[in-house]
């Protein structure tokens, strides 16, 4: 993890002593339930509970690169060494794999929550906001062209409702690696039976996985990363839109700007969208991990090795990426400056073209058919687009409208009339 793109608290949760707290509580949890069963004495199991420790990650790292290649087995030669001759009970009947995938769906499913609470906040704020601005009229844009009216509120309200999405899907995914596996070598439990295995998922938090092999299936953390992938799309939408919104030549809205924040080394008056253009480019790391977490999926029979090195990249980058642009999205929103009479001003700009679908509907109540008078609007719009003069003087001035029946074709308060039903669909309350 790039800790310039990464939060306390996620750096916290991927870091080592993490990881072994975790690796320790499970083999205690295990041997615990071994000792209810009569397969270690009870007092072995208490002793250690209270005297078990690991080494810290340098001895652990240490004894792997020296002695053993394989961190689990350092992990607990360094347990032993803190931890005297109880230790020997300790990973009786288990795998690696049982401790390094049960311990990494912990450490994922802590994740998730630290991202959920995260994206609470930001949709506590994108709600606030659509309410604030559901009657905010400015133009609506297709193909980067103005289209219809809109309100600024509506299109907050559409950002809040595809974050609640990515909330669901997040929420599910939570739940598809929320399992853990004491399954041994090749899932078939031959060395420790199965009670074992629920006893310590009951401990952690965790669901038994049906059925597993070596490893929990990679299926499951593929639907994860995508979720996290969809959700980073969401905020590059969110902020792809406020840096076009930002643009010198619409000015109808502005991410926060320091006062003594610099633009530009040259150009002293710039006030450039960095934010937003932070988050479009960490969402193009997130949407990276996908294609290796889809990889993940096909391992040789029960399992090889080749997923542990990837995910030991993608997972706390993917996670801690997430995160870490929520956080940023969360400061853009909260101290976005919204300019309603530069949107006012550029909805206006255009002489009434934004109204050209009623203009049409108009000309056909009036009698003309529906090809006519889309060849009247259209003739008329490339007139004043060609700078002859104002869409609305120039329908008046050939006698298609009259100025009262242009007038009510020009007036923006229809495209008010259903803006509280939206919102309140997207789960804005009026």
């Amino acid at each position: 993890m790039i800790e310039r793109y990464s939060t306390s608290e996620m750096r916290a949760l991927w870091a080592p002593e993490t990881k072994f707290e975790v690796w320790l509580e499970i083999e205690l949890l295990a041997v615990e339930a071994q000792a209810a069963r009569g397969l270690v004495p009870h007092e072995v199991a208490a002793r250690l509970r209270r005297t078990a420790r690991c080494g810290t990650p340098a001895r652990i790292d240490e004894i792997e690169r020296a002695e053993t290649q394989h961190d689990v087995v350092a992990f607990l030669h360094s347990v032993a060494e803190l931890t005297g001759p109880d230790a020997s009970y300790l990973h009786r009947g288990l795998g690696s794999s049982d401790v390094v995938d049960t311990a990494q769906s912990v450490l994922l499913v802590r994740a998730a929550d630290l991202i959920l609470e995260a994206l609470a906040g930001v949709r506590s704020v994108t709600a606030a906001m659509a309410s604030v601005h559901r009657h905010t009229l400015m133009a609506g844009r297709t193909h980067g062209m103005q289209a219809e009216p809109i309100t600024f509120g509506v299109k907050v309200a559409l950002w809040h409702a595809e974050l609640g999405r990515g909330e669901a899907r997040l929420r599910a995914a939570r739940e598809s690696v929320r399992v853990g596996k004491l399954s041994g070598e090749v899932g078939t439990f031959i060395h420790s039976p199965p009670e074992i295995e629920a006893a310590v998922c009951a401990g952690l938090g965790l669901e038994p996985a049906p059925v597993s092999s070596q490893i929990l299936q990679r299926d499951r953390h593929a639907e994860f990363v995508a979720a996290l992938a969809i959700l980073a799309g969401s905020i590059e939408k969110i902020a792809t839109e406020i840096r076009s919104l930002q643009r010198t030549e619409l000015g109808e809205v502005e991410e926060p700007f320091g006062e003594r924040q610099t633009g530009s080394s040259a150009m002293p008056h710039k006030r450039n969208p960095i934010l937003c253009e932070r988050l479009v480019g960490l969402a193009r790391a997130v949407r990276g991990a996908v294609p290796v977490a889809l990889e993940n999926q096909a391992l040789w029979g029960e399992r090889d090795i080749s997923h542990s090195s990837a995910e030991r990249l993608i997972l706390p980058q993917a996670t801690g990426l997430v995160h870490y642009m929520l956080g940023i999205l969360h400061r853009v929103l909260s101290g976005l400056r919204v300019r309603p009479q530069a949107m006012r001003r550029n909805l206006e700009a255009s002489g009434g073209l934004v109204f050209s679908h009623r203009v049409l509907l108009a000309l056909m109540d009036k009698g003309h058919s529906r090809d006519e008078a889309y060849r009247i609007v259209q003739e008329t719009a490339t007139a004043a687009l060609e700078g002859e003069g104002r869409f609305g003087d120039l329908l008046v001035a050939r006698g298609a409208l009259a100025p009262e029946e242009r007038d009510a074709c020009f007036d923006p308060a229809p495209y008010l009339r259903h803006v509280d039903v939206i919102l309140e669909r997207a789960g804005i309350p009026r």
